[in-house]
């Protein structure tokens, strides 16, 4: 529910390309686009025209032509032609009223300069023009300001006795990477747990038996790891801010409901 702002609507004026308009418009409206939605708001329901404070306007205009100076015998197309491949850099940002006065310092322009849109031959065109407006995830996918949000509990790895030389060598490996290091202690290999965050919970451990009634693996109840992958729209820390924001908002307006429904 952390809004982001996407390609809502797309107004094709020529399209030769083998793509369809509607799988083109579906394909713009993936774009992930570097605007913080905190500088616009919501369009109003049924709104035809954008203004400057709802929406994001950008334009799309490529053509393909041949290259004179290619090699007779080249079959490559990037030196057969010009522009065949229309990339998302090829997107730019048309200011809608006043916004270049409202937004002196803007860069509004899509996460990535090489998101591959469609392919080109000599005479074929695009020519669209793109409306950016705010939504929220839940309304659609293409407004999801993350690509994967997910957590899990800190994991809790207990040596029930030391474990020393060959049997800590195998203990090591056992788990991830740099959960489990092996000092030297008065001419001993004896393993410690050193970071158990980095576990990834196999319990490859269990099947040596020699091995699974030295550790106990559990997890803490109440330390939950996330990890949030941004579509770069937005910094992880600013998403998971402002989802706890709106989550504090939805528990102040459930307080509010039963504050005001009369007691019997």
């Amino acid at each position: 529910e952390v809004p982001t702002m996407a390609v809502e609507k797309v107004f094709v004026y020529n399209n030769t390309s083998i793509v369809q308009d509607e799988i083109l418009a579906h394909r713009l409206g993936l774009i992930p686009i570097k605007a913080d939605p905190r500088l616009f708001e919501y369009r109003n329901q049924g709104d035809e025209e954008g203004t400057e404070i709802d929406t994001l306007q950008f334009q799309l205009k490529i053509k393909c032509s041949r290259n004179p100076q290619a090699a007779k015998e080249s079959s490559d197309p990037n030196e057969l032609y010009f522009n065949h491949k229309v990339y998302s850099k090829h997107m730019t940002w048309v200011p809608l009223g006043n916004q270049t006065d409202l937004f002196p310092d803007a860069d509004f322009r899509p996460v990535h300069d090489d998101i591959l849109i469609a392919l080109l031959r000599p005479g074929q065109e695009i020519d669209v023009l793109m409306h950016c407006v705010k939504g929220i995830g839940k309304d659609h996918a293409k407004f999801s300001p993350v690509a994967t949000a997910s957590y899990r509990l800190l994991p809790d790895i207990t040596l029930l006795q030391p474990i020393e030389d060959e049997a800590a060598e195998k203990l090591q490996k056992c788990f991830s990477p740099g959960v489990i290091e092996i000092q030297n202690i008065k001419g001993k290999k004896v393993a410690r747990v050193a970071n158990a965050r980095l576990d990834t919970f196999s319990r490859e451990v269990f099947r040596h038996e020699g091995l699974k009634n030295l550790v106990r693996l559990a997890r803490v109840r109440n330390h939950y790891i996330f990890s949030v992958e941004s579509t770069g729209i937005l910094p992880p820390d600013v998403l998971v801010s402002e989802a706890i924001k709106i989550l504090m908002g939805k528990c102040q307006r459930f307080l509010n409901e039963l504050d005001s429904v009369p007691m019997e």
